[in-house]
């Protein structure tokens, strides 16, 4: 006789199924309800990011200082003070010879374009001083038509550049009082939380705090890494300012795609202006190769194995990251990933019971009667005792 589909377990399976598929629609819901917040307290929670970033860097210093009996107010201000010393010095290593050779620079700016006229009224492309005038002439039209649009750009760009502001201000001081009050955080986090809250948080929040710091430390080591090879490949190359433009391809390797862009083309533009269209395109190369060394192997491997995630993880992460919010989505894709990671980690130790438990709960087929009809399903993994506060 052919099979015949039992309706009850037919009815179980599509209960079983509705149930999930209503609580998989629940989560959801919740997870947007959370990023809908999370955007309207983004003012608010971008400062902190960067805050916390920032203290990965700088936290090392500090612990150094305090463990050798300096008082956290005096070692956070100290360490505070050395980072902007650190940051104005690097800003000033990359004006100054800037500054320097601005007139050659200039000078070798006109004589590209210059070069450049030259070289588009011969052969292949044949255009004259009248179609050069006439597209300038167009060109000029164009941006008076376009005077509200550019304004309304300019007052957009001063408001970015306004807000970068306060943001990194309030980074700073957000910074200092992470260094110096940091470590009384988890304690202070596991008196205000009930029960198994008290230490599940805390928990988290220590292995991700760990998880920032690598992947910190990685982009830093990758941006360095960049700035040695595009350096050494400047300096065979003879163009000038090698230490400025490494030290803002280091800066830049924090910013994703962006930073990369921006550092190769202000090195492309001076070996145009002081060396030529050869070298131009040779040290174009020598950015291109790098970069994609960068992107395609350094980083994945090296925030792989500092964040404990697989290389095509990160990989689809900053793709990921980028399609969803841009440059901020690639800066914060990685570690936003690795923070993922370490919550659900976690709640797979939670879920998994220990094998010696497992041999107790489970009875033996061949005498299921072995196992108590009331044996005590006991406490989650990392629960505190009962009557015990959490420490």
């Amino acid at each position: 006789m052919p099979a015949t589909l039992s309706s009850t377990k037919t009815r179980a399976a599509l209960r079983t199924s509705a149930r999930v598929s209503l609580q998989m629609l629940l989560v959801l819901l919740l997870t947007a309800v959370t990023l809908w917040l999370l955007g309207r307290m983004w003012s608010i929670l971008w400062p902190v990011v960067v805050a916390l970033l920032l203290t990965t860097l700088t936290w090392p210093p500090t612990r150094f200082l305090r463990r050798h009996g300096v008082r956290p107010a005096l070692a956070a201000s100290t360490v505070t003070i050395g980072f902007l010393v650190v940051a104005a010095g690097t800003l000033v290593g990359i004006a100054v010879p800037v500054a320097d050779q601005a007139p050659e620079l200039a000078a070798g700016v006109a004589d590209g374009i210059q070069r450049l006229r030259e070289w588009a009224a011969g052969p292949p492309l044949n255009i004259g001083d009248d179609q050069v005038t006439s597209a300038l002439d167009s060109g000029t039209a164009r941006l008076q038509d376009s005077v509200g649009s550019i304004a309304t750009a300019t007052l957009t760009g001063v408001s970015t550049v306004v807000n970068g502001l306060i943001t990194a201000i309030l980074a700073l001081f957000l910074m200092f009082f992470f260094l110096k009050d940091g470590p009384r955080f988890l304690p202070w986090l596991t008196r205000q939380l009930p029960g198994r809250l008290a230490t599940d948080v805390p928990t988290i929040a220590d292995r991700s705090w760990n998880t920032l710091g690598s992947f910190v430390r990685s982009q830093a080591f990758v941006g360095l890494l960049d700035a040695v090879c595009i350096g050494v490949g400047l300096w065979i190359v003879g163009v000038p300012l090698v230490l400025p433009l490494a030290v803002l391809t280091f800066v830049s390797a924090f910013v994703p795609i962006v930073g990369a862009v921006f550092a190769g083309f202000v090195a492309v533009l001076i070996a145009l202006v002081s060396n030529g269209l050869t070298d131009a395109l040779i040290v174009l190369a020598i950015i291109l190769v790098v970069q994609q060394l960068e992107g395609n192997v350094f980083q994945p491997m090296v925030q792989s194995r500092g964040l404990g995630l697989h290389a095509a993880v990160v990989l689809l992460a900053v793709t990921l990251g980028g399609s969803l919010a841009g440059v901020v989505g690639s800066l914060l894709a990685v570690p936003v990933a690795a923070l993922i990671a370490v919550v659900w980690n976690y709640l797979r130790e939670q879920l998994t019971e220990p094998e010696a438990d497992l041999g107790a709960a489970v009875p033996s087929e061949s005498d299921p009667d072995d196992a108590p009809d009331d044996a005590p399903t006991g406490a989650p993994v990392g629960a505190p005792a009962e009557g015990v506060a959490p420490a």
